[in-house]
């Protein structure tokens, strides 16, 4: 039987960019399953606008994970993302071009995700914007689920909504305290990982999966 793990990231999360390297690997482990849960953590209530102090808290930040991973912060990102203050930190339209994928191609949710990672980090895009996300889903080859996004329709939200619902009340029943999340399941047991491991390597977090 397949290892099933569900991994809780936000788009946004720098944390979880830094884990992306880990997520692809583990994602190429025989025997383990995974689902991407997006928790909607940096949107709705979560979500703020950027302003100098925000700023320089992320980058501070950044240049921490960017050490440990290797997962570049260019100057791009500080200049055009973290410097222009008309645009906010506010990862609900990237979940929903996520979410979009989950419903018309899921297998390529991974892809995604580096693709909008990427574009944030490295490009210095602005994925908070619907249009820019769109467009990135569309060179992906991903145009159903750019087609969705386009539509923003109840069917897009209501499943974004749900995903997040569940995440979120997963991450309370554990005592998550916030992403990247992982969670093991086996039936209907579930045990939280420790995230850490993941900056460590692959092969550490699956020490923890197999460990009964």
């Amino acid at each position: 039987m397949d290892n099933v793990i569900h991994y809780l990231y936000d788009p946004l999360c720098g944390w979880c960019y830094g884990a992306t390297r880990a997520v692809s690997e583990l994602v190429e482990t025989p025997g383990v399953s995974i689902e991407f849960l997006p928790t909607g953590l940096f949107s709705g209530e979560g979500a703020r606008p950027m302003n100098d102090e925000f700023a320089a808290y992320a980058w501070s930040n950044d240049q921490r994970i960017e050490h440990l991973t290797g997962q570049p912060f260019s100057e791009a990102y500080r200049q055009q993302v973290l410097g222009n203050h008309q645009h906010g930190f506010d990862s609900g339209p990237a979940t929903l071009a996520l979410t979009a994928v989950a419903l018309t191609a899921p297998a390529r949710e991974l892809d995604a995700l580096k693709a909008i990672q990427r574009a944030r980090y490295v490009d210095g895009d602005d994925v908070t914007s619907l249009p820019t996300l769109v467009d990135l889903l569309k060179t992906l080859g991903l145009v159903a689920a750019a087609a969705l996004l386009e539509r923003a329709d109840v069917e897009l939200l209501d499943a974004a909504h749900a995903r997040a619902d569940r995440a979120q009340a997963w991450m309370h029943e554990l005592g998550a305290r916030g992403v990247p999340t992982f969670i093991a399941q086996s039936g209907s047991k579930r045990r939280l990982l420790d995230s850490s491991a993941v900056y460590a390597s692959p092969h550490a977090l699956m020490s923890q999966i197999q460990t009964s």
